[in-house]
């Protein structure tokens, strides 16, 4: 794995031919499922995949930003990490690579709130969440 600062984790995925649109480059809103890729892998690694004493995250925002495009069967690698959490969200942070040329192709910010499914309303990220994640950044 490259040396990307300050990311500690990425996903590595490959272009599939859906994923190109008719000039032969990944078509961008396909970017949004290698993000969910990477934080998915992210949170499994830290043992947080899982519903949330009743809750769960829910897309708040969604901001990317592209500087070079990707085609059919190249390989990505997306770095992932959480830049910040909130009383009830939190903000992952996203650069994806194209490899083996190490070519910054999309950047990326998603922040997610954390919802009681019942009440359909925002509740307070617990401790038991936090400090997994807050440790993994801080390299414990």
């Amino acid at each position: 794995m490259p040396d990307h600062p300050p990311f500690r984790f990425s996903a590595r995925t490959r272009v599939g031919f859906s994923d190109t649109d008719a000039q032969g480059i990944v078509y961008y809103g396909r970017y949004n499922p290698y993000f969910d890729l990477a934080r998915v892998e992210y949170l499994r690694q830290l043992g947080l995949l899982h519903p949330v004493d009743g809750g769960d995250f829910v897309m708040r925002a969604n901001t990317v930003e592209y500087f070079a495009p990707a085609v059919f069967d190249d390989e990505i690698e997306v770095f992932v990490r959480v830049g910040r959490i909130g009383r009830t969200s939190v903000t992952f942070e996203f650069a994806a690579y194209h490899e083996p040329d190490d070519v910054l192709m999309v950047t990326a910010s998603q922040t997610l709130v954390l919802v009681d499914l019942t009440q359909r309303r925002a509740r307070e990220i617990p401790h038991e969440w936090r400090r997994p994640v807050e440790e993994f950044e801080a390299g414990s």
